[in-house]
C-alpha cells in the first residue's frame, strides 16, 4: 500500500477536522476550512479544495490521479471511481509528455453519484455545470489501432452545461458551455456551438434551446 493511501485510510474514522490537518500537513493537500471529505478514500499526488467543497460518501479518488482540484462550492458525490494510468510506472504513453491526469470541478459544478472518471488525461468540468444522474462513463484514454498503441486526450465539460445518465464521453470529446447531452448518448467528437441539445449514438446537435432557461442563467451550483 502506497503511503498516501495509507494515510487516507488511517484518516477515516478520524473526526474531520484532525482528517483535515492530517491530509494537509501530512500529504500537502490545500483544502479549505470551510469544505468537507465524506466517508470516501481520496488519494491524488495533490488535492485543492476550495470553500464549501464537498466529496461525498464512498468515492474513490486512486493514487495515479497527479491532481484532484474542487473550486469553491464545487461538489463530487457518492460512489464515484475516479481513475487514471499515472505518469510515471508506466510504459504506456510514452510519446505523451504533456498528458495530465487530472479531473478539475470548477466553482458551483458538480459529478453527482455513481459515475466512472478515467483521466488519463485532464478531464474539467466547467463552471455550474452538472454531470448528471447516475453511471456515466467518462473515458480519457483508448488504444490507437492505427498506431498500435495507448492513445490520451482531455474531455472537457463546458461551463453551465448538463449532462444526462448514463452518457458516454470518449477522449477528445468537448461539449460546449451552455448545452445539454441527452441520456444514454455517447459523445465523440468536439462540438463548439452553445444552447444546444446533443443526443444519440454518436451525439449530434438535435435541438436549439432557449438561452433564457434559468437553469443558463443561475447564480447558485445547487438546484433544489
Amino acid at each position: 500500500m502506497r503511503f498516501r493511501e495509507l494515510i487516507s485510510l488511517v484518516s477515516l474514522l478520524m473526526p474531520w477536522p484532525l482528517r483535515r490537518a492530517l491530509l494537509v500537513h501530512v500529504l500537502g493537500y490545500k483544502i479549505d476550512r470551510s469544505a468537507r471529505i465524506g466517508f470516501s478514500l481520496i488519494c491524488p499526488t495533490r488535492m485543492e479544495m476550495g470553500p464549501k467543497a464537498v466529496i461525498g460518501h464512498f468515492t474513490l479518488c486512486k493514487w495515479g490521479v497527479d491532481f484532484l482540484g474542487l473550486e469553491e462550492g464545487a461538489i463530487i458525490g457518492n460512489l464515484n471511481w475516479i481513475t487514471a494510468v499515472p505518469l510515471k510506472g508506466s510504459s504506456h504513453f510514452g510519446d505523451g509528455s504533456d498528458r495530465r491526469p487530472e479531473l478539475v470541478v470548477r466553482s458551483q459544478a458538480a459529478v453527482t453519484n455513481r459515475h466512472f472518471i478515467d483521466c488519463t488525461a485532464s478531464v474539467s468540468v466547467g463552471r455550474f455545470a452538472t454531470l448528471a444522474g447516475c453511471r456515466s462513463v467518462v473515458l480519457t484514454h483508448s488504444i490507437d489501432l492505427a498506431n498500435c498503441k495507448q492513445g490520451a486526450s482531455p474531455i472537457s465539460i463546458g461551463e453551465y452545461s448538463f449532462v444526462g445518465a448514463a452518457s458516454v464521453l470518449l477522449p477528445g470529446a468537448v461539449l460546449p458551455g451552455y448545452s445539454v447531452l441527452g441520456a444514454h448518448s455517447l459523445l465523440n467528437k468536439v462540438y463548439t456551438e452553445q444552447y444546444f441539445l446533443y443526443a444519440g449514438n454518436p451525439a449530434r446537435p438535435v435541438k436549439q434551446l432557449n438561452r433564457d432557461m434559468k437553469y443558463f442563467t443561475r447564480t447558485k451550483g445547487y438546484v433544489d
